[in-house]
């Protein structure tokens, strides 16, 4: 049996990413079980992938595995190299990382143009996916929020360009530490402060504007339990403003349906038409497909 046809019945896939790590068991173009762990690469030692794939072997079936996301990082398994775009299924295949002739590490994506490097592990297994399975168009842009927000622009199918924001970092640093930490404590919540946010982050003047937060509070201006919903308002706001400054139009959400909604009232403040598209069957569409294209 050749590599490529091990993967066309039965095998098994994991979207392993920084924290958590998703496992699929895939049969006949099928998702037929599925589990989600904490188990990301950054609690794994770098000598214990071996083990961790035994484990889920163990559990799920002993078949061939493709695996996607930071686990082909520089803190994962095998640093996988990036292949650049435009890329597709078959450049995808093309490019993957071989642990033996039943395990394999999908390569991420890489633009490198004038000067702007960007990368991307795992995403790209649900962009292409979301075309596959149809739940987006083959032409479009694509948003995937997260703690790092990825901007694809698809193209008769492919991914041909990209953009990441660190979105979802900054909160989570502005959140834990320094002068805005002690506000940062409420629930975020898509209500007034957060479209207020949203609408300061339009003028993109974001470090005056989160400096506004402290100076609201001084000032009997905003109540602490709305300033967490203000300044994630206020950075999705901006990253949203800055990606459909050269014109709104439909903008399709790869998330849950939480993080998903939070973007889709920005793009709606900004112009655009949101479309909220669910994530996961995005990477089992775009993971079954990358199987196929092994074979082909």
């Amino acid at each position: 049996m050749s590599v490529s046809s091990a993967f066309t019945d039965a095998f098994l896939a994991v979207d392993w990413g920084t924290t958590n790590r998703r496992v699929y068991r895939i049969e006949a173009g099928k998702v037929v079980a599925t589990d989600r762990d904490a188990r990301g690469v950054t609690a794994v030692a770098k000598d214990g992938f071996a083990s961790e794939v035994a484990d889920i072997r163990a559990h799920f079936g002993d078949l061939p595995m493709l695996l996607a996301g930071m686990v082909g990082s520089t803190i994962g398994w095998r640093d996988v190299p990036y292949v650049a775009v435009p890329a597709g299924f078959a450049t995808l295949a093309q490019g993957l990382g071989w642990i033996d002739d039943r395990t394999a590490i999908v390569p991420g994506l890489s633009v490198l143009r004038g000067g702007r490097a960007d990368v991307m592990r795992g995403e790209e297994v649900q962009l292409l996916g979301a075309v596959e399975a149809g739940l987006v168009p083959r032409d479009g842009l694509l948003c995937q929020p997260g703690t790092h927000c990825k901007w694809a622009r698809m193209a008769d199918g492919i991914v041909v360009d990209f953009t990441t924001a660190m979105t979802g970092e900054l909160f989570a640093l502005l959140r834990g530490h320094g002068l805005l930490s002690s506000q940062l404590v409420g629930a975020v919540v898509p209500g007034a402060a957060f479209r207020e946010g949203v609408e300061a982050g339009k003028r993109r003047d974001l470090s005056a504007a989160l400096f506004g937060i402290r100076a609201s509070k001084l000032l009997g201006q905003r109540d602490d339990a709305d300033a967490a919903s203000y300044a994630s308002g206020l950075l999705i706001g901006s990253d949203v403003a800055v990606r459909l400054e050269t014109g709104a139009g439909d903008v399709h959400i790869l998330s849950d349906p939480d993080l998903g909604g939070l973007y889709a009232l920005a793009v709606e403040a900004n112009g655009g038409t949101p479309h909220v598209v669910d994530s996961h069957a995005a990477f089992a569409a775009g993971i079954i497909a990358l199987a196929k294209a092994l074979g082909e």
